[in-house]
């Protein structure tokens, strides 16, 4: 007797509603998308206790007939593929039709629908119709879930509180609201309506609809295309940042996806705009062919594979470094925020979290750890003052901030810049400046590889294990190009003959130590780009001028006018602001002088 059996209908539908149904907010996006799906421009979703005892979906789309409206519970029943070729050509979000029966067989789901004739009513518990009659309706499709996962105790026992359902919900909604700017869009909970969209078709309008004005008011508009992708949206200034991804948002085909490429090349776009362990907000449309988009790799079709995804990561990250480049990045003191105005979060981060992929952690720099510096440094910086001249007649700044002239006129603390002009008044953090233009000179230096080295006086001996005595003879050469000449001395030993005449003195064997210690711990996937950039950030921090340090105004004359010429003024090369802007209107407000 043959121990394979055939499963039933019912079965299998279960076991498909637990890879596409995880929870509320999984079947409010099947729902809604189908929703959008079907050219809605109004979708309203009502949940009762944050969707555990109730959810609806309603919208003014196509609707469906009578036949439809049955034959869309059965599996694999669509509308959207017909042809094996249609599964290259995909332009909408939904295509499989898994996700009705796999709803309707874990809950009880009652539907009315209309094309605007006569309409059907059906009524469906555990994947069984218990009514399918006509009925009078609307033009449009409204459809209500009740009791999920009543029928599979295991998946019930899985989901979580109200809250936590309801900030997924929050969540979703708000991130489909500004992929299609066009829909009216109203999430409700309990008859409290917690997120609403007009529908104007103003991406812009949208994110401030979502997020708020602290949001919108510090938005930059990014355009750009190449052969085969065009982006649109909106990025963040470096003022306002989150501590978690969950703000990259993006689209494809104006498909919520998450993609940690396309994460990483946005995040890498931003660097040293900001510290490492901030991120960005930003809302980023991709539109292709969808020829070059497979969404056919993961039950919720948030996960995709791009073609040329190299091409659209250099898109991306050209386009976002260009408009930060390319406009006045330095944050007003004060933020004005109308009185009147609501800021809604209910999207809670350690929430957001879950839904996240999982990306690879960048190693944190601490910011402020002027305490472990020597102040006793030398460096041997003759090279910087030769090229000074031809560094400040090459560089391409941002015209508005090359224009602009700051008049020191003190020092706070010993640590900050008082400065003014014509618009207000600026405070400018003494070392994040300095260590700016310290850091982009190092890496000119570099760039060229005009390091000048030095024979040891002591040589250095270095003995290591056979296993990283094998990864240093491999990587000789790069060595080489940062100023550390090596010899083998024995077995699975080094002696360091020549150095960079950049190193701290005093400081030579450890920070040797530290550079062979970094190759070993990365191995194969060593990055001396990254380990060069690195090492530019040690020596611009600790060759520039510390906090609680008097200065001349002359000397504080001369540091603002070489910032000015940093192809970014804004940020030291950890991501601190370096300039912080009081306008006359802020001070005059402050003070009561304008009561506006």
């Amino acid at each position: 007797m043959s121990k394979i059996k055939l499963m039933s209908e019912s079965l299998a539908n279960k076991i498909s509603a637990g890879e596409v149904v995880e929870r509320v907010s999984s079947v409010v996006k099947e729902l809604v998308e189908n929703s959008i799906d079907a050219q809605s421009t109004d979708i309203r979703v009502s949940l009762v206790n944050s969707g555990l005892n109730g959810i609806i979906v309603q919208d003014n789309g196509v609707g469906m007939d009578s036949e439809d409206a049955i034959l869309c519970f059965s599996s694999h029943a669509t509308s959207k593929l017909v042809r094996e070729d249609d599964l290259f050509f995909i332009n909408t979000l939904g295509f499989r039709g898994e996700a009705l029966p796999s709803i309707a067989s874990v809950s009880e789901v009652d539907l009315t629908t209309s094309t605007g004739d006569a309409g059907t009513h059906i009524k469906i518990k555990g994947g069984e119709v218990l009514i399918n009659e006509s009925t009078q309706a609307l033009k449009g499709t409204k459809i209500e879930v009740k009791n999920l996962f009543y029928n599979t105790p295991a998946r019930l026992k899985f989901l979580k509180s109200e809250q936590t359902e309801l900030s997924n919900v929050v969540s979703l909604v708000e991130r489909l609201s500004l992929a299609n700017p066009s829909i009216r869009f109203t999430l409700e909970n309990n008859d409290n309506v917690i997120v609403k969209t007009s529908g104007s078709g103003d991406l812009k309008k949208t994110i401030h609809e979502i997020f708020g004005l602290q949001v919108s008011s510090k938005l930059i508009e990014i355009n750009a295309s190449n052969d085969d992708y065009d982006i649109s949206g909106y990025i963040c200034k470096p003022e306002i940042l989150k501590s978690n991804r969950n703000y990259m948002i993006t689209f494809v085909n104006n498909r919520l996806v998450k993609n940690m490429d396309l994460n990483r090349a946005i995040n890498d776009a931003y660097y040293t705009y900001k510290p490492d362990i901030k991120y960005p907000i930003v809302v980023l449309n991709i539109y292709t062919d969808p020829t070059l988009v497979d969404v056919n790799i993961h039950p919720t079709k948030q996960d995709i594979k791009l073609s040329k995804i190299s091409e659209l990561n250099e898109l991306i990250n050209k386009t976002i470094k260009d408009a930060l480049y390319n406009n006045l990045l330095i944050p007003d003191a004060t933020l004005r925020v109308s009185s009147n105005f609501k800021v809604d979060d209910l999207v809670l981060n350690d929430i957001l979290k879950e839904n996240n992929i999982e990306e690879e952690k960048i190693d944190t720099v601490h910011l402020t750890d002027d305490h472990a510096i020597v102040n006793q440094t030398t460096f041997d910086f003759g090279a910087v003052e030769e090229e000074s001249n031809t560094y400040q007649d090459n560089v391409v700044v941002n015209t508005e901030m090359k224009n602009l002239v700051l008049y020191p006129i003190g020092q706070a603390h010993g640590t900050y810049i008082l400065a003014e002009n014509d618009e207000g008044f600026y405070l400018i953090d003494q070392h994040a400046a300095q260590e700016r233009v310290n850091y982009e000179k190092i890496q000119k230096i570099f760039r060229e590889k005009k390091i000048s080295t030095v024979e040891s006086l002591i040589p250095i001996t270095i003995e290591l294990s056979k296993s990283d005595a094998i990864i240093i003879k491999n990587n000789l050469e790069y060595l080489k190009s940062m100023g550390f000449v090596l010899e083998e001395f024995g077995i699975n030993t080094f002696v360091v003959k020549e150095e960079p005449t950049w190193l701290t003195k005093g400081f030579e064997e450890e920070t040797i130590r530290e550079v062979i210690d970094q190759i070993i711990l990365k191995g194969n996937s060593f990055d001396p780009l990254k380990y060069n950039d690195h090492i530019c950030k040690t020596i611009a921090c600790k060759m520039s001028i510390k906090a609680n340090t008097k200065m001349t105004l002359e000397a504080m004359r001369e540091l603002l006018n070489e910032l000015v010429l940093c192809d970014n003024p804004y940020n030291c090369c950890h991501g601190r602001p370096s300039i912080i802007k009081f306008s006359i209107y802020d001070l005059e407000r402050m003070f009561k002088r304008s009561m506006n």
